[in-house]
């Protein structure tokens, strides 16, 4: 366990600092637990680096991060654990926007890429793939959180039902009104200088296909698909894949990572 910027950082695998470096980041409601049954798998070959999103830990004051703040955050931990190799990340929902976005300012110190359940969702292209209904309720969903992190403990208690209707598996316990600050992020203009993401790097990406709407474009996904290196799996769960399917995840992302 290290700390960066007073965050805990949980390493875990090899002591060698050559080994390759796996750095996991998971999105809304979630923190570094999110990750234990793939850390556990992954750990005899990657070092393991999670941690809690800054602000996403309730048993901690809040604290909200710009999109800017948040990637020199990630350089940070990338630069502690792993100084003289680039990293790979493997990433879900808000980690997916942040870390694609660190990967599109530090190229350099991003080797590969394993992306789950987010994908082109900033596009003009994503937005045109979208029914009425869908857009519809992704606007509710968003705002409800965006608006229960102004609001104490009622706002606790909007949050934990939104990821009850979203069927989210996290303890309920470990979910707050105040991990919901990069929603205010995304309706306040806050994400308007987000990249267009273009891997520079090899990426897969997973997603759930059991779901009322994508977070990516067709199109998205057939050019991925065409770039050397890349590829892409659908699992026939809902959002949160690793969960739902842990072992068929971890074996998919452990091969990939391997070849």
């Amino acid at each position: 366990m290290i700390q960066v910027q007073g965050i805990d950082i949980l390493v875990e695998g090899p002591s060698d600092a050559q080994a390759p470096t796996l750095l996991m980041v998971h999105g809304w409601p979630d923190t570094h637990r999110l990750w234990d049954a793939q850390a556990a798998y992954l750990q005899t070959q990657w070092r393991c680096v999670r941690f809690t999103l800054p602000g996403f830990d309730v048993s901690q004051p809040p604290r909200k991060m710009s999109l800017d703040e948040l990637v020199a955050f990630f350089k940070a931990v990338a630069d502690a654990v792993s100084p003289d190799a680039p990293v790979s990340l493997l990433l879900h929902d808000w980690g997916c926007v942040f870390g694609y976005e660190f990967a599109a300012r530090h190229p350099d110190r991003v080797a590969r890429i394993v992306g789950v359940d987010i994908g082109d969702a900033n596009s003009g292209a994503f937005v045109r793939s979208l029914g009425i209904q869908a857009k519809l309720a992704i606007a509710f969903y968003q705002l409800w959180l965006a608006a229960a992190y102004r609001l104490g403990a009622l706002g606790d208690r909007m949050t934990r039902f939104m990821a009850r209707r979203l069927r989210c598996t996290t303890n309920p316990a470990h979910i707050g009104a105040q991990q919901n600050y990069p929603y205010v992020l995304q309706w306040s203009g806050g994400l308007s200088k987000a990249a267009h993401f273009v891997p520079h790097c090899p990426m897969l990406y997973i997603y759930g296909a059991r779901k009322p709407f994508m977070f990516h474009s067709a199109q998205w996904l057939e050019k991925l698909s065409a770039l050397p290196g890349c590829a892409v799996q659908g699992f026939a769960t809902g959002h949160w894949v690793m969960v739902q399917q842990p072992q068929a995840f971890n074996q998919c992302v452990g091969d990939w990572l391997k070849a």
